[in-house]
């Protein structure tokens, strides 16, 4: 099957054919149009470290990276993103490497429960590419859209804080896998 548009007499209820590279591997996947993104990555994809929270966009549980941008999965369709490149948390380590990120967490305990923590590692690796963050009011501000519901916050913070550098160095060496370089104001490098 191929992907229908809307308006020109097809099913409306037959199944979209998309290409994506998740995670650095092409796949191809059929969906129906009201299919999410965060739906697809868990239910077809069986991708569930990206996690369903309020299912409304309020609580950043399930962020994702979207061509090196972060995204609520719950709040898009599938059908919005044929040959877009999609990292979820599954994608961020390298092999059995951690990636500096998921370093920081464990070692400032920034997982109570564990359940936002998928979201709050896209969401940093995306504000590392962005490079707004400079103090840890920056940082804050640009993790607010990510809830913990432990209360972890200031753990969150630290951990950040300690692997921002090297997101951004790492991000300027190995930017295919995650972000792309030219996201980064290397005049604003910290």
């Amino acid at each position: 099957m191929t992907t229908t548009q809307a308006g020109q007499g097809d099913d409306l209820f037959a199944p979209h054919t998309l290409r994506l590279n998740i995670n650095g591997e092409q796949r191809r996947v059929q969906v129906q149009a009201w299919t999410t993104l965060l739906d697809l990555l868990r239910e077809q994809l069986h991708l569930t470290g990206t996690k369903k929270g309020c299912d409304h966009g309020q609580c950043g549980a399930c962020t994702v990276l979207l061509d090196g941008k972060r995204i609520n999965s719950c709040l898009t369709l599938a059908v919005m993103h044929d040959g877009a490149e999609l990292t979820t948390i599954e994608g961020v380590a390298n092999g059995d490497e951690l990636h500096a990120l998921q370093r920081a967490f464990i070692k400032h305990d920034a997982f109570q429960c564990g359940y936002c923590t998928p979201g709050q590692i896209c969401s940093a690796l995306a504000m590392a590419g962005e490079n707004h963050a400079h103090s840890r009011a920056d940082i804050r501000e640009q993790m607010s859209g990510n809830l913990c519901r432990c209360g972890a916050y200031n753990n969150i913070l630290a951990a950040i804080e300690e692997a921002l550098p090297a997101c951004r160095g790492e991000l300027e060496t190995s930017a295919p896998a995650l972000i792309d370089p030219a996201l980064i104001n290397k005049g604003d490098a910290a």
